[in-house]
């Protein structure tokens, strides 16, 4: 599957894997963390990485768990997005989950990978943004659990050596009221124009964006406008379509102009069935 000789490691603990990454740097060749691989095969046969080992952590307990305890949902890096899906533990991320890929990718493809992944769009992200997740890491320095929205800024943010172990979503989100449009250029699992990913609480929308710019992102200036329900709909869809944090991203798919015609049309959709009780 890849074109050239590698090592494989397949550790049953967490330590295990560290202590192999450690090993292999200390011994001067480069490594990755190995969850679904889709990306990675590929990446490896087109030639864009030649790593010297791939650290394989699906037989790791805590990167396959997936579980509720108490009121906390707990999902391992190596579940699948399938799995997500098929659990109906958290609706929203399910509904991104499965709208990535067609149905046999799904069954390879894991959230770490997802999240992890060099592909832009990283549409998995969206439900832990907006749902005060956390996550948890390991690495050379040990266990480490922190805020979602701090350590994804765009992609994930770790350390040398670390990998992502489970992310965890508070009981709240599980059964808040949520929405997901993903507009695409030809197919319905194709990657996404643009990707509008809302939940509320409290009665407030909250908002998370891919496909509109070269990362995905939650921006509290955007569901401030969003939220002002004195300024109609298609108005606010407008102000909130000018505030991205960088211009509008435009590939062979679609447009920077276009993608921000499909989102302005989305959120005014968004806005308008929310407040017409149809979401």
């Amino acid at each position: 599957m890849i074109p050239f000789d590698f090592i494989y490691c397949r550790p049953d603990s967490m330590k295990e894997a560290a202590d192999e990454y450690n090993k292999l740097q200390a011994e001067g060749k480069t490594a990755v963390y190995y969850a679904g691989g889709s990306e990675t095969i590929t990446m490896c046969r087109a030639g864009s990485i030649r790593p010297d080992a791939v650290i394989d952590i699906k037989n790791i307990p805590e990167c396959a768990m997936l579980t509720i305890d108490g009121q906390t949902l707990h999902i391992g890096a190596a579940c699948t997005l399938n799995q997500i899906k098929g659990s109906k533990a958290f609706p929203l991320l399910g509904l991104a989950c499965g709208r990535i890929a067609d149905h046999t990718n799904q069954c390879r493809i894991t959230l770490g990978g997802n999240l992890c992944g060099t592909i832009i769009y990283r549409e998995t992200s969206l439900p832990l943004m907006l749902s005060d997740a956390d996550v948890t890491l390991y690495g050379p320095e040990g266990l480490r659990t922190a805020p979602f929205q701090s350590v994804f800024q765009g992609r994930m943010q770790l350390k040398p050596g670390e990998f992502v172990v489970q992310v965890h979503v508070p009981g709240w989100a599980l059964h808040a009221r949520c929405a997901h449009i993903k507009r695409t250029a030809n197919e319905k699992i194709d990657y996404p124009l643009i990707n509008v990913t809302a939940i509320w609480k409290d009665d407030l929308l909250r908002a998370a964006f891919t496909g509109i710019c070269s990362h995905p992102f939650r921006s509290q200036e955007i569901e401030a406008v969003l939220n002002d329900r004195t300024v109609p709909c298609d108005m606010r869809a407008e102000k909130a379509a000018g505030l991205l944090p960088e211009p509008a991203y435009g590939d062979v798919e679609g447009s920077g102009e276009y993608r921000s015609f499909v989102l302005k049309n989305s959120l005014r959709a968004l806005l308008e069935d929310s407040e017409n009780g149809e979401i």
